[in-house]
């Protein structure tokens, strides 16, 4: 496999004349396999991965999310946290990801200079939102949409290599049309991706057809306001999407960010994925954290598949489980199709590679390379990553 300019050049079985003089790296007998791309996760949440999962997603919201996303206007507390959210996305497979920060700009701004340093390639979004949200931690219209614009202005004297601002309003329940408009207007006029959530949870959709009647479908709330840009928006969940939803997404050119850990921990639901994926709708895979209570993209993909065939086995007969070349899909071109010709080792595409070493996992078996990639899904941890390139740089 050759990575010239940090683009991938092909993968050939003899290497071609042309490149004899290139430097070579064998990893003899280890798996090279695209970078994971996690379309979707919350950095503020990663201090309390693992706990609050007897709580569905309105309360969980509450009792968990935002007090502890309160916090990270102590620049202080904001640094330690992201130190350690930061350190478990590059020791893991992941190379690219869409993050939320909170709602302070100081402490956003600090977390996109943090992962800029890594070398992995981020979208980072300062949380918006002016309405249904605890008093100490909401921010009004006005003042969402200042900050939104200053934390912009610095962003962009940063400088930054890797890592690009994204316009981030929460979710519907909790920004008002007036800062939602406005959000898409700054998008438009920076020409910015965005990324939110949607059709997440049961009663946050009855929660939203309250608070806009006037919208036929959730997603419309966002397409109202310009959030649905073309290609350049991702959606987290989706999980309730009907079909006059599903095809305004598909028409939008929207990502989906399909995130079962998190479905399974807040008690969102089972989204009937494969069927997005046959009616030609862009899918990615998310972490969610802390909904999700792991980072690894691999457990993303395990709990994929296994909720796929409990919904098929369950819910609906109609709508079958996914396969592991599809999570596999989603982990890399599909959520890689969001920052551009990303997630294979086709020639042109950026080159992004992580190397896994599966020497522990211990048989007297012989595995095919494919055989080997699904064991990891079920079977690995961070220790099974020991290389990781991004954009052609070697980052370990």
């Amino acid at each position: 496999m050759v990575c010239e300019h940090g683009r991938c050049a092909g993968v050939f079985e003899t290497l071609p004349p042309k490149y004899a003089s290139l430097p070579v790296e064998d990893f003899w007998d280890k798996l090279i396999i695209p970078g994971l791309v996690d379309l979707h996760t919350h950095a503020p949440q990663f201090a309390f991965r693992g706990t609050g999962g007897d709580l569905e997603l309105l309360d969980w919201l509450n009792a968990c999310a935002f007090p502890e996303e309160k916090a990270y206007g102590d620049l202080d507390y904001a640094e330690r946290a992201y130190d350690c959210f930061v350190e478990d996305l590059y020791i893991g497979a992941t190379t690219r990801a869409c993050v939320f920060g909170t709602k302070h700009r100081k402490a956003t701004a600090g977390l996109m200079e943090m992962l800029d340093e890594t070398g992995l390639v981020t979208f980072v979004g300062k949380v918006n939102m002016d309405r249904n949200v605890p008093e100490d931690y909401v921010e009004t219209t006005e003042e969402s949409v200042a900050e939104t614009k200053k934390w912009l202005g610095h962003v962009r004297r940063m400088n930054l290599k890797h890592t690009s601002p994204i316009i981030t309003p929460r979710f519907t329940p909790s920004c008002s049309r007036p800062l939602m408009e406005e959000l898409g207007r700054i998008a438009e006029k920076l020409d910015l991706s965005v990324q939110s959530h949607l059709s997440e949870n049961q009663d946050e959709i009855e929660w939203v057809k309250k608070l806009e009647p006037d919208c036929r479908c959730y997603a419309e709330t966002y397409d109202r306001a310009g959030l649905l840009r073309k290609g350049r928006t991702v959606m987290a969940h989706c999980v309730w999407s009907d079909e006059e939803e599903l095809a305004l997404l598909k028409n939008r050119g929207v990502v989906i960010a399909h995130c079962p850990g998190s479905n399974i921990n807040v008690r969102s639901g089972a989204a009937p994925v494969s069927k997005y994926l046959d009616m030609g709708l862009k899918v990615g895979l998310g972490s969610d954290v802390a909904g999700g209570p792991s980072s690894s993209m691999f457990a993303a993909m395990r709990d994929a598949v296994t909720v796929s065939k409990l919904r098929w086995r369950l819910t609906d007969q109609s709508v079958r489980p996914l396969t592991f070349p599809e999570v596999f899909y989603m982990a890399t071109m599909g959520g890689g199709a969001f920052f551009g010709k990303v997630g294979a080792f086709l020639e042109g595409y950026e080159f992004d590679a992580v190397v896994l070493d599966d020497e522990n996992l211990q048989t007297i078996r012989a595995f095919s390379p494919a055989e080997r990639a699904e064991r990891l899904m079920y079977l690995m941890d961070d220790r099974n990553v020991t290389g990781k390139y991004v954009q052609g740089r070697k980052l370990y």
